[in-house]
Parts: C-alpha cells; structure tokens; sequence
C-alpha cells in the first residue's frame, strides 16, 4: 500500500552566490508517494509521484544494448571506483538537435534508466517517422510540440500577415516543448536543452529539473546571454537551440532510495571511507579507533585533496567565458 504524502524540503535559492557559506532558502511542499512500513526497506522509501509514464518497455527501434565495463579499462584495471554490478539497460537514442520541423505529436511519457529527466515518445506528423526527445516538464501524451530551427513555417507567416510581428510569433511558438533558435526566445524566457553553437544539439540543462534563464542579446557578437541555476552565465550562439520550459521529474533530487540494494541495482557500489580501512589500503586507515593520524586529507593514492576551489580554476573551454553573480 502506497500513500501519497506532502512534505517540506529546504529549496536553495538559485540567486545565492556561489562557494558563499549563505544557507538562505525558501521552503515549500513537494508530494512524494511514501509507503505502509510492512519492510525496513519501505520505510524511508520516497518516489516521485508518476503516475502518467508508460508502464511498458521502450520503443525497441530506438534502443541499444548497454555494454557495462565495471569501472574497468581495457587491461582489467580499475579506473573509476564504485561501479558495477546493477540492472540490465537499453539506451535510448535522445534526439537533441530537434532539426525536423512540423508538428509532432507525443506518444507517451516515459522513464529512461541512463537520466534523471523523463523522455517523450513523439512521431512526426507528415512523416510518421518516431523519436525520443527529452519531455518538458506538464507534458503528457496527446500534447504536439513543434521545432523552429530551420526558420518560421510558411502558415505562420501568412497569419503574420506576411511580416514578423514579435508579439503574435512569441505567443505562437513560445510554448513548453517547441525547440527554438536563441535569436526567436523573448528575453526571461526559462528554456533547458541549451545548445552553445550553430547546428549543435543540446548541451546544457538536460538533467531533471534544471533550465536557464534567457538574460541579454549581443548583436555585435551575434550570441545570446543564459544564465544558469548555479548563477553561472554563458555566451552561446544566438542560431543555437533551446527547448522552452523547464525539463521534467523536477522532484527527482528529493527521492529516498530507502536501502543499499535499490542503490546496487543502479549499479553503485559503495563507497568506503579511508579512516575505516587498514594502513596498507589507504593513507588514513590503521591506528586505534576513529583516528586519522593528524595528517591532511589525501586521496588513496596520496594526492592532497580540498586545496583548490572551481572558483579559482580557469574555464575548461576558452572559447566560452564563464561568470558568476549573485
């Protein structure tokens, strides 16, 4: 027996600088199905309430068989710690350049096992042809969304009267689901699947629950201003492409596995702290008790660790510049 149930979590605020120890917040009640105690693995088992997924398997055309490593390289060695094991999975061949244009019309909603966020089984209307695009989130089956990447289709046009009017286009396209150029989004739009160039699929904001927040237009570097949930701002190109909306299952970060097996079947294996272990495992183990020896914090294999902070670091790519506000 399963039991529907509100509770309050802590929300940080998305404007809060980032690596400041501020803790400012609002709160606010999330419903998450909760279940009857009848096993200790019930107890503090807490899942998003979806009741409109497909309860079948996916569309087989549009899968492969995932081959698992188990952390391990092609000699047999190790290389990332605390994979293995876990339940058989198909991929999902993820649309995220959104470059057919027309209408599609979604199929059904469905969970996919290698993220976070919902896909949408959707088919082109004048083709027919089926694909797997991530699912805003307040979509459901019978919805139609539509792609704009290769310019305003001919019908809009003629309702326009011919020309572009900015407001009649934002009313008509800017809607949850429909893939848009950046240069085509009003600015304060919130969109996810953020591309950052030209032709390019979606890069940013794919997880559950993310999304950014279309800032400023730059006409003399033909780029767009987004910025993110962390405060970081991004310049991406203004004929790169965004999904209006927010991307779905955004309760998905307040789930309670409720036990280690459930966290084995996604397959993680657990993590061991150093302190726990013997001296010829780890740099902290061995001693008597809780002790670390009063050394500074290493990794196995003896790297100092916590000396740098990502603020300090320089940006990964050149090419973009990173920012962060308050």
């Amino acid at each position: 027996m399963s039991f529907v149930n509100t509770f309050t979590a802590r929300i940080k605020d998305d404007s809060r600088r980032r690596g400041s120890g501020a803790t400012t917040g609002s709160s606010r009640n999330l419903k998450m199905r909760t279940y009857k105690p009848r096993t200790p693995g019930l107890r503090h088992l807490k899942r998003p309430i979806e009741d409109h997924l497909w309860k079948k398997g996916p569309f087989r055309p549009l899968t492969f068989a995932k081959k698992r490593t188990g952390g391990r390289n092609h000699t047999g060695r190790i290389t990332c710690r605390h994979k293995g094991g876990g339940h058989k999975r198909r991929i999902r061949t993820v649309d995220f350049h959104r470059l057919a244009p027309g209408q599609h019309t979604i199929d059904r909603i469905e969970r996919d096992p290698g993220r976070s966020a919902h896909i949408a089984l959707i088919t082109n209307n004048a083709t027919g042809r089926k694909s797997y695009i991530l699912a805003a989130d307040g979509l459901r089956a019978g919805d139609t969304v539509q792609s704009y990447r290769d310019g305003i289709p001919d019908d809009l046009m003629a309702a326009m009267g011919g020309r572009i009017d900015p407001g009649m286009l934002a009313a008509r396209t800017t809607t949850k689901g429909n893939c848009l150029p950046m240069h085509m989004i009003p600015i304060g739009s919130v969109v996810f699947g953020v591309g950052s160039k030209e032709k390019g699929g979606a890069v940013f904001c794919r997880a559950a629950g993310t999304y950014a927040t279309v800032v400023a237009r730059e006409p003399t570097t033909k780029s767009v201003i987004v910025k993110m949930q962390s405060g970081e701002v991004r310049r991406v190109s203004k004929f790169a492409a965004a999904t209006m909306g927010i991307a779905s299952n955004t309760t998905w970060q307040h789930r309670q596995l409720g036990k280690a097996g459930r966290s084995r079947n996604l397959g993680i294996r657990p993590t061991v702290r150093g302190v726990a272990m013997n001296a010829s495992d780890h740099p902290h183990g061995g001693g008597r008790g809780k002790s670390q020896g009063n050394k500074a914090p290493v990794s196995p294999w003896g790297t100092p660790v916590r000396l740098f902070l990502p603020q300090l670091l320089p940006p990964r790519h050149s090419f973009v510049p990173v920012h962060y506000v308050a």
